[in-house]
């Protein structure tokens, strides 16, 4: 049963005014369950309503998008089994991002790149996971890298700090999700922002995804006014790196639940230029996922 407090995704979401240019990705989503099917993860620290593949794949088509990225969720942790399920479903038009432990075998990671899994996502917000030691981590990218996938990390914009050594000394692709959650009520060009910039302006092997004005906004639906200075900056500065998605069906939300027509209709206040959202939406993710 999910948790009292769960805040399901919008049911009927308004259909865009922004039409994405033709084969968009939506670089960032996840699916929960059907539990019945793929149990939720005993260690879990939340137990979300069952969000299935077909859904998604509804919501890709009504929101006018071709293809998803899906990232494996913390309430599934390692067990990747309603990822691929999905991804063997979408008739080579999903790729995922998965969660793997140190002692994975080589044929399950076989298995998983089969699948269509082109990535592994490390989670370092403490409310949602117990973190592991770097070792760990390193393990596991020393597995990973000869397949060609990169990484996905999730983080505070505080912690930064903290891991900035680790991140840096990561082989592959490194992809921050959601801006490296800044605190968008702090300025741009703020020392805490500033750093995550720096992050990506050294080390051109840093990847960003503008996506989740719901989760960093302070001043709220449906425009998200306060984060589009920090997505906008990412865009101009780094217009090859940048990726962007929905995160439907939008876990552990607490303040509200997004209209997903009304994310899409972000997207051209963020990148306002034709170039830029086709770098955004089909160059970028197609380069990293698809190439």
């Amino acid at each position: 049963m999910k948790d009292a407090d769960w805040l399901d995704f919008c049911p009927d979401p308004s259909r865009p005014v922004f039409v994405p240019p033709p084969g968009a990705v939506d670089a960032h989503c996840h699916v929960f369950g059907p539990g019945d099917q793929f149990p939720y993860a005993p260690e879990r620290k939340y137990t979300p309503c069952d969000a299935g593949k077909a859904q998604l794949f509804a919501l890709r088509d009504h929101l006018g998008f071709e293809r998803n990225v899906i990232v494996q969720a913390t309430c599934h942790g390692a067990d990747n089994r309603a990822l691929v399920d999905a991804l063997r479903s979408a008739d080579g038009r999903a790729r995922g991002v998965a969660t793997v432990r140190d002692t994975v075998t080589d044929e399950e990671l076989r298995e998983l790149h089969e699948a269509g899994v082109r990535g592994v996502r490390f989670n370092f917000v403490k409310r949602l996971v117990d973190p592991k030691p770097d070792a760990y981590y390193h393990a596991i990218i020393e597995r990973i890298a000869p397949l060609g996938w990169h990484v996905v990390v999730y983080f505070e914009a505080a912690d930064l700090a903290e891991r900035w050594d680790f991140f840096t000394s990561l082989p592959t692709t490194v992809v921050v999700d959601h801006m490296g959650r800044p605190d968008v009520t702090q300025p741009v060009d703020g020392p805490e922002f500033q750093r995550f910039v720096r992050l990506m302006r050294e080390h051109s092997n840093v990847w960003s995804k503008v996506s989740c004005p719901e989760r960093l906004s302070q001043s709220g639906p449906p425009t998200y006014d306060d984060v589009v200075p920090f997505a906008r900056h990412l865009l101009e500065q780094f217009p090859d790196r940048v990726l962007w998605g929905t995160d439907w069906p939008h876990p552990n939300l607490k303040s509200h639940m997004p209209d997903d027509g009304k994310l899409v209709d972000f997207i051209p206040r963020i990148a306002v230029t034709a170039d830029q959202q086709q770098k955004l939406l089909v160059d970028n993710p197609m380069r990293l996922y698809w190439a």
